[in-house]
């Protein structure tokens, strides 16, 4: 595992702990859920719904996956056992990120822009320095617009434990973890 995907993992586990008790429970996940739907103006109840069903199953892959004890609640230790371990999360990782491009693009060209970028990511809880250079990294086309595609593939290589020197790197750039 690479040092840079242990900052990339302890900066979400931080920010899905969005009532900051030092653990991930099931109305963590409501909250982000709320705060990105809520960023998707122009978007389909369909395409809400799915990101809603994708941060539910994120949680419930986590619980399943980890919460041993039945407390329902995820420590970082184990948060970070199981992103970083493809195998037991790469389908949930999908989903998630299919639906949050899919907010991204309520027109369905193929393409997002920068401003609703901005917005689902600043939902989420990240910098907008940090965001804006992640952008930039994706390489936008004229128009400041990025591929759908190049958004889900982003987020995929974000919880790949071997990579490093990737876009989602800077998303962690200047920010303690």
């Amino acid at each position: 595992m690479t040092t840079e995907a242990t900052r990339r993992v302890a900066l979400v586990f931080s920010l899905f702990d969005a009532n900051a008790n030092g653990v991930l429970e099931s109305d963590d996940f409501d909250l982000m859920a709320d705060r990105v739907v809520h960023e998707a103006h122009a978007s389909d109840q369909a395409a809400k719904d799915a990101m809603r069903a994708a941060f539910r199953r994120y949680w419930t892959t986590l619980l399943t996956e980890l919460d041993a004890n039945g407390d329902g609640e995820i420590s970082f230790e184990e948060f970070t056992a199981c992103v970083l371990s493809p195998e037991r999360f790469d389908e949930t990782i999908g989903v998630f990120a299919e639906a949050l491009a899919a907010l991204g693009d309520p027109d369905g060209d193929g393409l997002i822009e920068r401003p609703l970028f901005m917005a689902l990511m600043t939902a989420i809880g990240f910098e907008p320095a940090n965001i804006d250079a992640l952008f930039d990294a994706f390489e936008p086309t004229d128009g400041d617009r990025i591929r759908v595609e190049t958004w889900v593939a982003g987020i995929k290589d974000y919880y790949a434990p071997g990579k490093a020197g990737i876009p989602g790197d800077h998303l962690v750039v200047g920010t303690p973890v």
